[in-house]
């Protein structure tokens, strides 16, 4: 049992994410490969997170075994981490089959979608949260029916799907995708990071460093060790560690031997072994990181780790570290204090309505701008839902594409509106308004663009109304490029695809 009146301010966490989930606090581990097993996925669960098992390419006796293990130390719900991509398919429906099998209440999806496993697995009554790394996957996720994302920014360790940023990919997802709870990944290590992602749309935080860096983790020693000593300039982005993936696949890990290129060449056709797990041999540069279950040379293996290393300080029991994580995030929420971008994370700084003096805001006052920048939001939410909708209608060409950048575009200032109302401790709105259902419901698509085209027009006529009222220099800046924006891709569309 959960003793969830010990934490009366953490209550401050709890989202609709975590009655989707089943778990108390939004805080989820990582179904990290060999790392997540049974002992820390039951651990991190009873103590009112939620847990994936990292099953990647694991045989159908250990995924049967650990869901058994895990269901033997806590009746909670928790779920099973896969990766199509990474499996061959025969062991890979054979993964699905025995998840359906035993019931597993949430299967994790990542790095490549199929759409009928997401079905089929639903069908089955299994929630699905698909791993997402950028907004064009995210969207796709959606589609595809996906019940929530895991929104998964550059600064993560171990594969990494995407090459942006978290603070400016969550805030694009969030401002694009209507219905699905979305989950922050990428280099959050603690709750002051927790509360910055949930402050730019996140209804909670995947985390997988801070959790491979307790006692119940199955991660060897050595690379806790790592862990608690390591720091983010050691990190690398590198696709050396590729044997099991598909080639190209990249990885953040902690610097080695081989991320300085002291171990030869990682496109050798050669396979060195240098480790082994129970009879089976342990590649050079495959994508094998150091388990207890392992001997061998484990500083030449694959020491994942994300962004947010620097704040690992030493090896705790996993309801310690998933306390700690909940006490700070509760306490940065129920004071506002959000601003820390994770480590590594650069991105603009927002408008600060609340900052503005009136002269600032010409003769609107605070209220008035922040109903007017909503008015945009909600506008431009509409215009990239329309846009992805219709995509998904057209075939693959000039049109399609031209449809597509204006999606991204829309999502864009989207994301630019949120974030500069969340910082100000302005709501952004959630609604799309009446344009979507009426664009949608126009079956020609060539008089369907013509009437995106008019919304865009009503955009650029709005942002003319309120750029003479706006003196602070960086909302004006973000207003002016966001009218000449919605500008080309007027021009865009009049004129076709060419």
């Amino acid at each position: 049992m959960r003793d969830e009146s010990a934490w009366p301010l953490a209550a401050t966490l709890r989202t609709p994410v975590c009655d989707l989930l089943g778990c108390t606090w939004p805080i989820v581990l990582a179904g990290m490969g060999g790392v997540a097993r049974s002992e820390l996925v039951a651990a991190v669960t009873r103590a009112g997170g939620f847990g994936f098992l990292g099953m990647v390419r694991e045989p159908v006796a250990l995924i049967r075994s650990e869901v058994e293990a895990v269901r033997a130390q806590t009746d909670l719900p928790f779920g099973v981490n896969l990766i199509p991509a990474a499996t061959p398919a025969a062991l890979l429906e054979a993964q699905i089959a025995v998840c359906i099998e035993l019931r597993v209440p949430v299967v994790a999806l990542f790095w490549s979608l199929m759409p009928g496993l997401v079905e089929r697995l639903r069908a089955a009554g299994i929630v699905v949260v698909c791993q997402v790394g950028s907004l064009e996957e995210a969207l796709a996720a959606q589609i595809a029916g996906a019940d929530a994302l895991i929104v998964q920014g550059v600064e993560a360790g171990g594969h990494v799907r995407g090459r942006v940023a978290l603070m400016d990919l969550l805030p694009q997802v969030a401002g694009a995708i209507e219905r699905l709870p979305l989950l922050a990944a990428g280099g959050i290590a603690d709750g002051q990071d927790v509360a910055t992602v949930m402050a730019l749309g996140a209804q909670g935080a995947v985390i997988g460093t801070a959790f491979a860096a307790t006692q119940e983790s199955f991660a060897h020693d050595f690379h806790k060790q790592r862990l608690v000593e390591g720091r983010t300039s050691e990190t690398r982005l590198t696709d050396a560690f590729h044997i099991n993936w598909p080639r190209e696949a990249h990885v953040r890990v902690l610097s080695n031997s081989v991320t300085r290129g002291e171990r030869g060449d990682p496109d050798t056709p050669a396979h060195q072994v240098i480790g082994d797990e129970e009879g089976r041999p342990i590649y050079l540069f495959s994508t094998d990181s150091p388990l207890r279950s392992m001997t061998g040379d484990f500083e030449a293996m694959a020491l994942y780790a994300g962004n947010g290393v620097d704040r690992i300080h030493r090896v705790v029991f996993a309801a310690e570290r998933l306390r700690e994580i909940v006490t700070q995030a509760a306490s940065q929420v129920a004071s506002g204090a959000t601003a820390r971008a994770p480590q590594g994370i650069a991105s603009s700084p927002p408008c600060q309505l609340h900052e503005l003096a009136p002269e600032h805001l010409g003769h609107w006052s605070r209220d008035a701008c922040v109903e007017a920048l909503n008015t945009l939001l909600e506008a431009e939410r509409a215009g990239a839902r329309v846009a992805m909708l219709t995509a998904a209608q057209l075939p693959e060409g000039a049109t399609r594409q031209l449809v597509l950048d204006i999606q991204r575009d829309e999502a864009r200032w989207c994301a630019v509106l949120t974030r500069a109302l969340r910082a100000s401790s302005a709501e952004p709105s959630r609604a799309t308004g009446a344009f979507l259902g009426k664009a949608m419901a126009i079956a020609d698509i060539t008089e369907r663009l013509a009437f995106l085209n008019r919304g865009q027009g009503w955009v650029v006529r709005k942002l003319q109304e309120m750029l003479p009222r706006i003196a602070d220099d960086a909302l004006h800046a973000d207003l002016r490029a966001m009218l000449d924006s919605h500008l080309r891709n007027i021009e865009r569309v009049g004129a076709g695809a060419d």
